[in-house]
Parts: C-alpha cells; structure tokens; sequence
C-alpha cells in the first residue's frame, strides 16, 4: 500500500479542519451539549457527545443518538444559533499548526483544506486564525446533503491540479481516512485533538498516526 517514507516528497498535503487544524472540540461539545440538553437528553445519553465530531451535520445526530432526519435537521439548527456567532477561541489554530503550514507552504507543497463542516465555517475559522492564505484551496460543504468528505478531497485536488498519488491527507477520525482511501490517497492519523483512539485511526488504515504537530512536522517534512 502506502509507506510513511514518501509522504515527504507528496506535492500536496489536504488537512481536515476540526481536531487538524483547529481545537474545537470543546466549542462543539459545548454548544451540542446546551442544545440536546434543552432538548431534554439525559446525563447518561450525553456520554457518546464527542462522537458527533468528524460526521457531517445534521447527520451526526442521526448516527449518533439516533434522531429522526427531521429532528436532527432541527437540533442543528439551534446548534448552529449558537455555534455561528462563537469567535476565535472556539477553534483555534493548535499550537505549532501555523509554523508548520508556514514550513510547509516555504517548501513549496500544495496545501488545502477538506471538511465536512459548511464552507463559510471553515474559511472563517481559517481567516479568524490569519492561515487562510495558507492554502490553495478549501473545500467543505455548500449544503447539509450535498456532498461527502471524499467529495470535498476529489475537488481540492482538482483546484490544485494533482493526483491522489501526488497528495496526502491528514484528519483525526475514521472518516478522514476511509475518504482518502476511496481517492485513492493515503492518510495520516493525529491524536493531538483527543477525538479518537490511536485504534480506530489504525483500524480504518492510516498510514501512520502521530500524537503532536511535531510529530506531523516530522512525516510531513522529513
């Protein structure tokens, strides 16, 4: 398959948003907490919160705890009333992410951004955090039912006018890697965002999984 050794030489390098680029985790479990809260969830049905990080909304709801289409579209409107207006301390950049772009950008990779989250969310948290000309592209959702994640990587490579075979990805859940798999392009785990198990990541075949941005720096770069 895929070897760590050449992800160095990859001319573009895609990064997922959320728990990648930008800590979010608390903002978003935060904000779903106060919304299915109010909806009248339960204590103990909350546990499973931090697993709507990394699916699409509103079908995260729907994956997760089991809403109707209609319910969840709902829950997520009231999420996003809140979630919206949330300024830069709800996602910001992790420490040592913009040094590495900076690195990685000087070296004269390619970079883009694919997510899940809408589009408008992602290039203000990208502008909130002064890295939007970082990248080449940024490709996220336009609708709630429009596209998938691996969707949103097949036109970020396009924008950028490579192969799979001349990029890599870089997510931290399940999701990030089995879409980069269907492009046909290997992905790398990270842990630094606490929004999954160094298992699930290896389970769903990452190329490799790394705890730090040092780390990433270190796969990414050589």
């Amino acid at each position: 398959m895929w070897e760590t050794g050449n992800l160095a030489s990859r001319k573009a390098v895609v990064f997922d948003f959320d728990g990648t680029i930008a800590d979010t985790k608390a903002s978003i479990i935060a904000t779903a907490t106060r919304v299915l809260t109010e909806w009248g969830m339960s204590e103990e049905e909350l546990t499973r919160v931090g697993e709507i990080i990394g699916p699409p909304f509103p079908q995260a709801y729907e994956w997760v705890f089991g809403f109707s289409r209609e319910d969840a579209i709902e829950i997520t409107r009231r999420y996003r009333d809140i979630y919206n207006y949330l300024g830069v301390d709800a996602w910001p950049a992790f420490e040592g992410m913009c040094g590495l772009l900076e690195e990685l950008h000087a070296a004269g990779r390619l970079l883009a951004v694919a997510s899940s989250k809408r589009t408008y969310l992602v290039r203000k948290g990208l502008e909130d955090n002064g890295i939007a000309g970082m990248f080449d592209s940024v490709r996220a959702k336009e609708t709630d039912f429009e596209s998938t994640k691996a969707d949103a990587i097949r036109l970020a490579l396009e924008d950028l006018g490579v192969g799979a075979d001349e990029a890599v990805m870089v997510g931290d859940r399940f999701h990030d890697v089995e879409a980069a798999k269907e492009c046909g392009m290997p992905c790398v785990g990270v842990l630094y965002g606490d929004t999954a198990e160094r298992e699930e990541l290896e389970a769903a075949g990452a190329v490799a999984v790394v705890e730090s941005v040092a780390e990433l720096r270190d796969v990414l770069l050589g």
